[in-house]
């Protein structure tokens, strides 16, 4: 029973399953109708519903942030920024026409998307080829990107008028779920099956764990960090195209803000070392869902935008607290003591 039960909680997923279950148990506790879903002609309604749904972009970004820790021992935090560059591309390039768009939807979004892989570019040209600590490196972005997304939009808020426009971010005709939902799923899929299928996943631990070592054994390190800042690049810009078309705007000032900071966490809810090396996607994917599941919990207990920070921060602190190697240390030296204190008392 002891080994069933070390190997349980020794699972890399234990403890973010069980902070998601005590999230939905306290809404289920507080909010009695958290988990009702309504159908209004044909689509899906309700907190569980809109959790999934605004964790799609989160999760996304998790992906992108998992795998720049893992490879790079360091943060990504121009995410949400790069965000805002690419929902600034896509609709300066689809123009707030009501008729008609300025150039096919596809190119734009395509455009966007390349905007996104261009920034990653950058910082993965940085952090592999300059070797500058990575927090440092993605600063400049986190910094300029909301700039570059003033200047591209000339300081407006441009508007894309047309209604195909929200489907990205909204729910297509006639499908129950939100498509932002079938976007992060699709993504996650593929992500899984390119690090398993190949070999790429096994680089990305290789090198987060000892760059030198890599390179000994025949591993460019140098690519490999150089790609999965890429990736986390196209990320965010996938992001950014389902905020942007959610407002059916670019609004450079709130798109993506302070987002990387949830991705951040996202990625050490998930069970991940901040330390490179060893990762889970579904571990992310589920704190990607559990941050959302408070942030939605807390709204429906009616705390304000204000006071929302104070209190995620609290169950952040926790949450990460259970998770650490120390705490499990010293939760083991506990359980240890135990039976040399009742031997010695009788």
């Amino acid at each position: 029973m002891k080994k069933t039960l070390k190997k349980i909680t020794g699972f890399q997923l234990f403890l973010p399953i069980v902070a998601l279950i005590l999230v939905l148990l306290f809404n289920m506790i507080k909010t009695p109708d958290f988990f009702k879903i309504t159908v209004l002609n044909g689509t899906l309604y309700g907190f569980m519903i809109d959790i999934i749904n605004r964790a799609s972009e989160l999760a996304i970004l998790a992906i992108g942030m998992t795998l720049v820790v893992a490879s790079s021992a360091g943060t990504d935090i121009s995410v949400g920024a790069v965000s805002a560059v690419t929902a600034a591309i896509i609709c300066f390039s689809l123009g707030p026409d009501q008729q008609n768009y300025q150039m096919p939807y596809l190119i734009g979004i395509l455009l966007g998307l390349l905007g996104g892989v261009l920034c990653g570019m950058w910082n993965g040209l940085l952090v592999a080829k300059m070797r500058i600590q990575p927090m440092v490196a993605t600063l400049i972005l986190f910094t300029a990107g909301r700039g570059i997304s003033q200047l591209i939009c000339s300081g407006q808020i441009i508007h894309v008028e047309k209604e195909s426009y929200r489907i990205l971010g909204s729910f297509i005709p006639k499908v129950p779920l939100p498509t932002p939902v079938f976007v992060a799923a699709a993504l996650a899929l593929v992500t899984w099956l390119v690090l398993k299928k190949t070999a790429l996943g096994m680089y990305i631990q290789a090198v987060g764990i000892n760059r030198r070592a890599g390179r000994l054994i025949g591993i460019n390190s140098q690519l490999i960090i150089f790609m999965t800042y890429v990736y986390c690049g196209l990320c965010s810009g996938i992001a950014g195209a389902i905020m942007s078309s959610r407002i059916a705007a670019c609004d450079a000032n709130n798109i993506g803000l302070n987002i990387e900071l949830d991705a951040i966490l996202a990625v050490a809810l998930g069970g991940n070392s901040l330390g490179g090396g060893k990762f889970s996607l579904l571990g992310s994917i589920i704190g990607a869902i559990t941050i959302q599941a408070l942030t939605t919990s807390l709204y429906a207990m009616h705390v304000t935008a204000d006071q929302l920070p104070i209190y995620k921060a609290i169950v952040v602190v926790i949450i990460v607290t259970l998770q650490s190697a120390e705490f499990r240390k010293w939760i083991s030296s506990l359980q240890g003591k135990r039976p040399v204190k009742a031997k010695a008392a009788s």
